[in-house]
């Protein structure tokens, strides 16, 4: 209650003469292309809001150092975005998105984005928030020294993931996952705790990956995603124009950014190729035994998955 007390005053304080100023913590750097998304859609909301509605960004998680949804649902912050898979914890629909090659191109994970958001709006509102939008990251790819040809390879892997489902699929293929906070990454490279990490070319060209490692097996793990919600009270708060202008922002940099991210890849597999990571695709017999693992690792998912999640999957495979 004495949060909630201060939340409405928080609130109260903003709100002043219709206008609204809110604060949007944003998890990684400014270059990232995920804040540099957030960063447009404040513009398109003071745009559209005609100047009603303020949104400040703030990168690299210098609001929020712990859980983004408990953040949310406290009021400590009005807005952030968040890596779903990390708060999968939350609800399992979150872990949706980072199974193992059930989505396997940007089609696939735009495909089961749309069938999975309403579930995702649903466990956001169990959190007080309100689910604006969310964009996918490139497709996971693994980061090694040495090339990776078969399930074998993995032996000797010390391997930070992030989140359950690759943890598990690392520990599966014969790897060992660790679990880092993303700011302890470079220097556990540097340090040989971790030889390998699950991620992005766009997180290893943000983290410049070839100053610790030399091999990037791009297997298009999973296409995880990233999204932006509000508080509920801070959303109430605002009238029915301000929240159309909001929504209609969201709408226009989630299908903007769903586009851009291909370029994105392109861009960050060209870089780290430059800078001398070796880029290259799984072969097949590497492929046919990470598909093995996954298939067991989907079927364990769902078995005590809600009706929901279920009917997502069935949806997703016609």
């Amino acid at each position: 209650m004495f949060k909630k007390i201060i939340t409405l005053a928080a609130i109260a304080s903003i709100a002043v003469a219709g206008n609204v100023k809110m604060d949007l913590n944003a998890k990684y750097g400014a270059t990232n292309f995920h804040t540099k998304g957030a960063v447009e859609f404040s513009k398109l909301v003071d745009k559209y809001s005609k100047g009603t509605v303020k949104i400040k960004v703030h990168a690299g998680s210098s609001l929020v150092k712990g859980n983004p949804l408990k953040a949310v649902k406290d009021g400590t912050v009005a807005m952030t975005d968040m890596f779903i898979p990390f708060t999968a914890g939350g609800g399992k629909v979150f872990g949706i998105s980072a199974l193992p090659f059930v989505a396997t191109s940007y089609d696939d994970a735009f495909k089961l984005y749309q069938l999975s958001k309403k579930a995702y709006a649903k466990t956001a509102k169990k959190w007080n928030q309100k689910f604006l939008y969310s964009v996918t990251w490139p497709a996971s790819g693994l980061y090694s020294n040495k090339p990776i040809n078969s399930t074998k390879d993995f032996k000797g892997l010390k391997t930070r993931t992030y989140d359950k489902n690759s943890a598990n699929f690392i520990n599966k293929s014969g790897g060992d996952a660790v679990a880092l906070p993303w700011g302890e990454v470079y220097s556990a490279l540097r340090t040989g705790m971790v030889n390998s990490v699950v991620t992005s070319s766009e997180s290893g060209k943000n983290g410049k990956f070839w100053e610790v490692l030399k091999n990037f097996n791009k297997i298009q793990y999973a296409y995880p995603l990233q999204a932006v919600t509000i508080n509920l009270d801070y959303w109430n708060s605002m009238d029915k124009t301000q929240q159309k202008a909001m929504l209609k922002a969201a709408s226009e940099i989630e299908a903007a950014q769903w586009k851009a991210v291909r370029q994105v890849d392109k861009d960050s597999l060209a870089l780290l190729t430059k800078n001398g990571i070796k880029v290259s695709a799984p072969n097949a017999k590497l492929q046919k035994e990470l598909n093995s693992i996954a298939k067991d690792m989907l079927s364990g998912y769902l078995k005590d998955a809600s009706k929901d999640i279920k009917d997502i999957f069935k949806k997703y495979k016609k």
